[in-house]
């Protein structure tokens, strides 16, 4: 049986308790298959598991989905179980963040793109949470989906420059059987919208696959009408430097990201180009 943590203290002598390597997974619930793929992973790898649920005020903007976000513990909790997770730390808001926290962490450079460009505030949000984790689990491997591959990467450059975690892995996107990147908001899509949504996957594999220097601009051109036109609004779709994250025409080592609304959902994906 699961054990669950409810306090900083009590997650802090749980991680002092354990012989052996650590890994962790930090999620704000609502777990699907490809949470269960990075608890998989991290058992695999580690002698002992603790996963995280908690939904993050600090990464939700005015007007974002903090209120309505999927919350389903006792679900969550079943499936860390059929995971073979050790401990999940699922704290109160107040627990987390007591009267008088007063810090952010920013990885700058890697936070102004992208998502970053969009949602201000967010990176910050998602640094200063994983770093306090990081502070009190001291894993020794922590694992992030590359759905988020700008987060996955932001997380990498503040444990290069705050070594809290012994290494962060990267392990490759979870899709559904029509290719859409399973994510907790895809249960906000309408029916009709999920379909549509299987789109984004078809378009960026095509694009990956297919595009060379030369016809790369024209097919991202065309991609964004084809989108445009299927009802997405689109926040952007680019093509970036798979390390920097900076614009990028070599598809030698670059991947697609996008990010579109469909309806009131926000829907991101990325991938990287076939060589």
């Amino acid at each position: 049986m699961i054990t669950i943590l409810t306090t900083l203290d009590s997650l802090k002598n749980h991680r002092h308790a354990q012989q052996g390597t650590i890994g962790f997974v930090p999620t704000m619930g609502a777990l699907h298959a490809g949470h269960a793929r990075l608890m998989h992973q991290a058992k695999h790898d580690c002698d002992h598991v603790i996963a995280s649920i908690f939904v993050n005020p600090k990464q939700f903007g005015a007007n974002e989905d903090l209120e309505k976000y999927p919350r389903t513990f006792e679900e969550d909790c079943a499936l860390l179980d059929e995971c073979r997770v050790d401990a999940v730390f699922a704290p109160t808001i107040e627990a987390f963040y007591p009267e008088g926290f007063a810090t952010e962490v920013r990885t700058l450079g890697l936070d102004h793109v992208l998502c970053g460009a969009h949602r201000a505030g967010h990176f910050t949000g998602v640094t200063t949470v994983v770093a306090r984790l990081f502070a009190y689990v001291r894993p020794d491997r922590a694992y992030f989906g590359e759905k988020d591959f700008q987060q996955l990467s932001i997380i990498r450059r503040m444990n290069e420059d705050f070594p809290l975690a012994g290494a962060i892995i990267g392990v490759p996107t979870m899709r559904e059987a029509d290719g859409l990147a399973m994510s907790s908001r895809n249960r906000y899509l309408s029916e009709a919208q999920r379909a549509t949504a299987a789109i984004i996957p078809r378009i960026l594999r095509t694009i990956t696959q297919t595009a060379t220097p030369s016809t790369l601009d024209a097919m991202l051109a065309q991609a964004r009408i084809t989108l445009e036109e299927a009802g997405f609004v689109l926040d952007y779709l680019e093509v970036r430097d798979a390390d920097t994250l900076s614009m990028s025409t070599d598809v030698s080592h670059a991947r697609i990201f996008i990010a579109a609304r469909l309806g009131t959902t926000r829907l991101i994906d990325n991938m990287p180009f076939v060589q």
